[in-house]
């Protein structure tokens, strides 16, 4: 199995049991499946929980007002920048 691969389960088993409801593109690992309509480019859950940059995969992703979580800190429309 590929680092790639264990990386993925890992994350998807650790959202899971601790109920933190992230979604990747293509790749469901949220109870919800409720994405929020702030990141249209990928499925990030509406809070509870708030998460940060390093709680999602995603960098540089397409972010619209509200961002309930706040990833585009200088409002540029696009969120965790690296």
């Amino acid at each position: 199995m590929n680092s790639k691969k264990i990386l993925s389960f890992t994350i998807a088993a650790l959202s899971l049991i601790s109920g933190v409801a992230l979604l990747y593109p293509n790749q469901v690992y949220s109870q919800t499946g409720n994405c929020d309509p702030s990141y249209p480019d990928v499925c990030i859950a509406s809070p509870p929980p708030d998460l940060n940059c390093a709680d999602v995969p995603d960098k540089g992703f397409t972010v619209l007002p509200s961002d309930p979580h706040g990833f585009d800190r200088d409002g540029d429309g696009v969120g965790c920048e690296s």
